[in-house]
């Protein structure tokens, strides 16, 4: 099956959450990104027209600091940045069509017309606040929200500060029926079940109106708020809006409608950002009279040898250095399968390096050159048809492990289907049947070998979502008929 341009399946909108750029990228956004885009591209494999939103959030108060500390201008700063997260699209083969940056103009216009909008509807007041912020999360927190200790539990090296000034704050507290409606109205809204139990107990618990903006005089970097020029705009409340603003909302209003009112948008995020994408945006959006998401996956955190990633315990993996030693596929093939999609995992170079030789060099690997190189001697002459080069049952097994996020269990039934093509060249040994004198033989062991490569071109193409460049090679080789060189080199 290939890509299909034809209007016969509904449009599919696509994102992940912007990363904050006050550091270089990590494992755990590359892991988020990979999974958004092998989503992408099977929903594009199987006929939707999509749009897959990737980009950068660039304000707030942790940016601010990082920059003056570093002596630097901070558009400069955010620069440096966000062209190190956007340089993972080569890096990762992500097909994002778009890359937003919340310091673009046109991303600000829209979320001042966003801002007006919640405003026009009652929704946004001043008034003077004294609470705790915790800078880490770019957040006002409650004593409830901190562990025994006061910090907050993700930040834990930092106390929250005390913060007292005059704020615009949103009526979050208008929404908690509206919300629970949504949810009971969309029952797989949140994926995976337990993290949306926790958004519903959270709202069902009483939501508490949160503070939309910082005076300018204590946080010049953000977008400012309309017709208040001693304040700017709360940086959850600006990024937030990067999710239509990439559409071009509002000037856009037919990509807007086709992809966002039409597009059944999936937002891709980390179980930590539950309460900023599950219930606050949910919000925001009702108060500006626009339509709610779709569905929302939550993805687990990925630790390193057993503990957290810090930049204090020097465990930070950087996603480019895994590329460059294993190469882009491998790394997409690794978070894809071996990673949990919603549960915390355990990542090791060890691990990685045990599922390269053992699922890949000795696996897939050693299955294509097994096939090509009995498809290249054997005088065998295969048509290879792209259109149809994915059996109906494959495509229902795909469509349901996709559709529930379980990008290992799809990686697990391809793998499940190399494996009996290796148990098939076991049982019928072709390479045997070939040098027999009996015409028979020879003519079994041309069939055998005629529906292994028709099955391997298949397989290739079901690995299109997950290893787009592999996919291709197999499918190349078979084609031109070449005995390959191996995909994979085993590593010692």
């Amino acid at each position: 099956m290939t890509e299909n341009n034809e209007n016969t399946q509904p449009k599919q909108y696509v994102t992940t959450t912007l990363p904050y750029v006050n550091a270089d990228p990590h494992i755990g956004f590359a892991f988020e990104i990979t999974q958004a885009d092998a989503y992408a591209r099977f929903k594009r494999l199987t006929g939707h027209e999509g749009f897959f939103n990737m980009g950068a959030d660039e304000h707030g108060e942790k940016i601010w600091r990082n920059a003056q500390a570093e002596g630097r201008d901070v558009q400069a700063y955010v620069d440096h940045y966000a062209k190190q997260f956007d340089k993972l699209k080569a890096k990762l083969n992500a097909s994002y069509n778009n890359f937003i940056r919340t310091t673009d103009s046109d991303h600000k216009k829209a979320a001042q017309e966003f801002w007006r909008r919640c405003d026009d509807n009652g929704d946004i007041y001043k008034k003077e606040y004294e609470g705790l912020y915790c800078v880490g999360c770019e957040m006002f927190v409650t004593e409830k929200d901190l562990d025994a200790n006061g910090r907050c539990p993700d930040h834990p090296d930092r106390k929250p500060e005390a913060i007292s000034e005059e704020n615009y704050f949103f009526r979050f507290s208008h929404y908690e029926d509206a919300l629970l409606s949504l949810y009971e109205d969309q029952p797989d809204f949140v994926v995976p079940d337990r993290r949306f139990n926790e958004i519903k107990q959270f709202v069902q618990d009483g939501l508490e109106d949160f503070s939309i903006s910082r005076k300018k005089d204590k946080l010049p970097w953000g977008v400012p708020v309309p017709g208040d020029d001693d304040q700017g705009m709360y940086v959850w409340f600006d990024a937030l809006v990067n999710y239509i603003s990439t559409l071009g909302w509002p000037e856009n209003q037919k990509q807007f409608t086709e992809f966002w009112r039409q597009g059944n948008p999936v937002q891709f995020a980390g179980k930590d950002q539950i309460r900023q994408q599950a219930a606050m945006w949910q919000a925001m959006l009702m108060s500006a009279g626009l339509p709610n998401t779709n569905q929302i996956f939550l993805h687990g955190f990925i630790n390193v040898d057993g503990q957290k990633m810090s930049k204090s315990i020097g465990n930070v993996v950087n996603p480019y250095d895994l590329v460059d030693e294993f190469g882009t596929d491998v790394v997409r093939y690794y978070l894809l399968r071996h990673i949990h999609p919603d549960e915390d995992s355990n990542f090791t170079l060890d691990k990685l390096t045990e599922a390269y030789n053992g699922s890949l060099a000795n696996g897939l690997g050693n299955t294509v050159s097994r096939i090509a190189s009995m498809y290249s001697s054997y005088d065998v002459d295969v048509a290879f048809d792209q259109e149809a080069a994915m059996q109906d049952e494959d495509l229902e097994i795909l469509t349901e492990h996709m559709n529930n996020f379980r990008f290992d269990q799809a990686m697990d039934y391809i793998w499940q289907e190399v494996s009996h093509l290796d148990a098939f060249i076991t049982d019928r040994e072709p390479y045997k049947g070939i040098k027999s004198d009996d015409e028979d033989d020879v003519r079994e062991a041309k069939e055998a070998v005629a529906y292994l490569a028709l099955r391997l071109f298949d397989i290739a193409e079901m690995l299109k979502p997950f290893m787009p460049e592999t996919s291709e090679e197999i499918q190349d080789i078979l084609k031109e008929g070449r005995d390959p060189e191996p995909l994979f080199e085993r590593k010692e």
